[in-house]
């Protein structure tokens, strides 16, 4: 069992090629036992970015904070506060903070994708 505040679990910047102002805590892993997902908190800061990327693992995501965008196969899609998305497996994809203020989002993948 982990009950943990999430501000005190360590924020690292995301340094992977085309990331702008992206920051991850890893709330859940392996390491805590658990053996199915993982949850990830983002933390884009105005202007920041992910890359477009692919990967073959689906993922689901809760907007807790601020608006921005998902590039999702080249469309754009708003998102805001309280906005769920679940992206597929191999389809291109992208979250962009287009506000003011910290978009900050849960991100669950399976644990073999640690």
């Amino acid at each position: 069992m982990k009950i943990i505040d999430s501000g005190e679990v360590a924020k690292k910047p995301v340094e992977i090629d085309g990331a702008q102002g992206v920051h991850i805590r890893w709330l859940i892993t392996k390491q805590d036992g658990a053996q199915n997902f993982a949850m990830r908190m983002f933390e884009l800061q105005p202007g920041g970015h992910t890359p477009l990327h692919v990967h073959p693992h689906e993922h689901e995501v809760f907007i807790l904070e601020g608006s921005g965008v998902l590039v999702y196969e080249g469309a754009e899609h708003r998102l805001e506060p309280g906005y769920v998305v679940f992206v597929p497996p191999e389809k291109e994809h992208s979250f962009r903070n287009t506000g003011d203020s910290v978009l900050k989002f849960l991100c669950l993948i399976p644990a073999s994708a640690c």
